[in-house]
């Protein structure tokens, strides 16, 4: 048994997961996604992009509470 290779990198990784946070992905590019990323480095760029949205929320809500 082979694994595939996983060939892109972490910024192409960091890039799909973005997109995937708004939802519009053409099919054609989620399969060559699915072949390219490394699982890994989905899931870290997972909780970045997790993490960085929650601080956007919470910097938006602090400025609407503070005026």
């Amino acid at each position: 048994m082979n694994a595939p290779k996983r060939s892109a990198s972490f910024l192409a990784t960091m890039k799909a997961v973005l997109w995937s946070f708004f939802g519009i992905r053409k099919k054609s590019d989620y399969e060559k996604d699915a072949q390219q990323l490394n699982p890994v480095y989905v899931i870290i760029a997972g909780v970045i992009g997790a993490v960085v949205f929650i601080l956007v929320l919470l910097s938006i809500v602090r400025m609407v509470v503070a005026k």
